[in-house]
């Protein structure tokens, strides 16, 4: 039964996408994020997500719809990053593992120029946060209710086989995945949308809490200080962000509080150090090769080359020294440089959308991208996502957004009604 629901589901949005190319967007986001087939026993072995791409490109070539694409600096420095992939790919010290990820890595990046492509007006931005939102709140909901379930006794991991499997990623996700909705509760007027937004992301809180994650619980930190920084009443808000925070942490027990107290003892940390050694691994990988080693550089020979200890071989658990070893100096420049302006984007959205009451749900999207960005590059700086689709889909809403509040675009009229009796207009008998 679950397969042919599911299966009915993942059908249907494949032939909107043939006639409708922005719903086929939705569906391999939704795939791809939240990576629905894998609760299937025989979906999961097929291509779905190649399905779902497949079908939205022949939509877009079969439909008239006007392809509105414009190279921003965002879209342009991500194509530069795409390209510099491409050439130091044959340097590769591994070229078959490095081969597949870089398959998968272009299919991601590939997908996200087309999305920038098709999707241009308000209700296509509404639609992609909600998409990211029930994507990753399901897991946020499930794992807040089973946190609380379990007081905190367990971990809570992501899905299996996915990039947020881990506990760390999954936690990251889930901090990141709140400003979204948080957006999305500030921008509903059904008062039970806002009121289950506001307990998604209570139970999004507790289940990244819940994952044991050190990582997150840096990257709360951060994010909750931009949080009261922008803030109008911060005395208010501080207080009731600390009320919050205090309840949560005094949930929790004591293998949790344990686990975090190791943040300021981290030179003793076996994982810490691991860490540490793949970083200097990179640094000295990236020196000596000037196109970096390829994917898939975690390997006994290149740590017995450039590791200082080449014994402990560990994945660089961070998106900039991954990057840094994979592609060199000049791809950690570019990959900065991209989330640069990508955050320079979404504050001019904050900054000018606060001018008219029409525009701040502009602003309002700006401020919750910069707050997940904040998770992002805080936490991904002990984390190996840096190729993960979801900081990408918040680029996407922050590019679209800036093109329309500058104009470039323009939505579409209002379809004219069907002719034939308007209700509106009858009246009661007096």
């Amino acid at each position: 039964m679950r397969d042919l629901i599911l299966g009915g589901v993942l059908l249907w949005l494949m032939i909107k996408a043939l006639r409708q190319p922005w719903i086929g967007i939705m569906g391999w986001t939704w795939v791809s994020i939240m990576n629905p087939h894998t609760y299937s026993w025989v979906l999961n072995s097929l291509p779905v997500a190649a399905a779902m791409a497949g079908s939205t490109l022949i939509g877009i070539f079969a439909t008239k719809d006007k392809i509105h694409y414009f190279v921003s600096r965002e879209t342009g420095v991500l194509m530069v990053f795409m390209l510099w992939m491409c050439i130091t790919l044959p340097f590769s010290f591994f070229f078959d593992r490095s081969f597949d990820l870089w398959v998968r890595v272009m299919k991601i990046d590939f997908m996200i120029l087309v999305a920038l492509a098709v999707l241009y007006t308000r209700q296509h931005i509404f639609t992609l946060a909600w998409v990211l939102v029930g994507s990753l709140g399901f897991y946020g909901v499930k794992g807040g209710l089973f946190t609380f379930a379990t007081g905190g006794s367990y971990r809570v991991w992501g899905p299996e086989g996915s990039y947020i499997e881990g506990n760390n990623e999954v936690a990251l996700a889930l901090v990141m995945t709140i400003p979204l909705m948080r957006f999305l509760q500030l921008n509903s007027d059904n008062k039970w949308i806002r009121r289950g937004l506001g307990i998604s992301m209570l139970l999004c809180a507790a289940s990244a809490l819940g994952s044991q994650s050190r990582v997150a619980l840096l990257a709360i930190a951060a994010m909750t200080l931009l949080l009261w920084w922008r803030g109008k009443n911060k005395a208010q808000m501080g207080l009731v962000l600390l009320v919050l925070g205090i309840a949560l942490i005094a949930f929790m027990p004591d293998s949790w509080t344990e686990r975090m107290s190791t943040i300021k003892t981290y030179e003793q940390d076996t994982s810490a150090g691991g860490r540490i050694n793949a970083w200097w691994m990179a640094f000295n990988l990236a020196s000596h090769n000037f196109f970096g080693g390829g994917f898939m550089v975690s390997a006994g020979t290149l740590f017995a080359l450039y590791a200082p200890d080449p014994l402990d071989v560990h994945a660089a658990h961070s998106i900039y020294f991954m990057v840094l070893g994979e592609h060199g100096f000049v791809g950690l420049f570019i990959f900065l440089l991209l989330w640069f302006f990508v955050w320079r984007s979404a504050g001019r959205l904050y900054r000018e959308g606060r001018k008219k009451p029409e525009t701040q749900w502009f602003s309002d999207l700006g401020a919750m991208c910069q707050v997940s960005l904040v998770g992002y590059l805080v936490g991904g700086a002990f984390l190996s996502l840096s190729y993960y689709d979801l900081p990408y889909n918040i680029m996407i809403l922050v590019v679209l957004a800036c093109r329309l509040m500058d104009g470039k675009v323009k939505e579409p009229p209002p379809t004219a009604p069907k002719p034939g009796l308007d209700l509106s207009r009858l009246r009661k008998p007096a």
